[in-house]
């Protein structure tokens, strides 16, 4: 079974939000172990300049750090990412769990994104769209795909 942890920057505010992601959580419990872990979000001033961004995220981004897995197989959220199909997301998380990667970690940034350092280290960049969703809904995105994901693989009929 693999465990997952998905590490995000801030707390999830609103109920409806917090509603969905408990519910993915709850279904997802046979296929995998889920953990959501949260990193401090940084307070944006206004006016927001270049300088300000780099040490928001930086701050951001070694809360973030703290709370990998050592030896987890790191896959950040990042709107410039690779493109899966829920297919495909399910092909890559059979092969690392055929390859023994069972500690995976989801990384996803604040309002600002991800620090440049954390994408690099990433084992993989994943973009789930050009789009730029709100943070706190991208958990929910993300626990919805890894439910169709495993469903997928098992061959049961929720992805149809």
């Amino acid at each position: 079974m693999q465990h997952i942890d998905i590490v995000a920057v801030g707390r999830v505010r609103e109920q409806y939000l917090r509603d969905g992601i408990n519910e993915y959580l709850k279904r997802l419990q046979p296929y995998a172990r889920v953990r959501i872990l949260e990193g401090p979000e940084g307070k944006i001033p206004e006016p927001l300049n270049p300088a300000r961004v780099e040490q928001i995220l930086a701050a951001e981004g070694e809360g973030l750090q703290r709370l990998l897995r050592p030896g987890a197989y790191t896959i950040a959220l990042d709107r410039e990412g690779v493109m899966l199909s829920s297919e495909e997301l399910a092909m890559r998380l059979a092969d690392l769990a055929l390859a023994g990667r069972n500690n995976l970690a989801f990384v996803i940034g604040g309002t600002l994104g991800l620090a440049r350092d954390l994408l690099e280290a990433a084992d993989l960049r994943l973009s789930f769209s050009r789009f730029t969703f709100p943070h706190q809904l991208m958990r929910l995105i993300l626990l919805e795909q890894l439910y169709r994901a495993y469903k997928i693989q098992r061959g049961e009929t929720y992805h149809r």
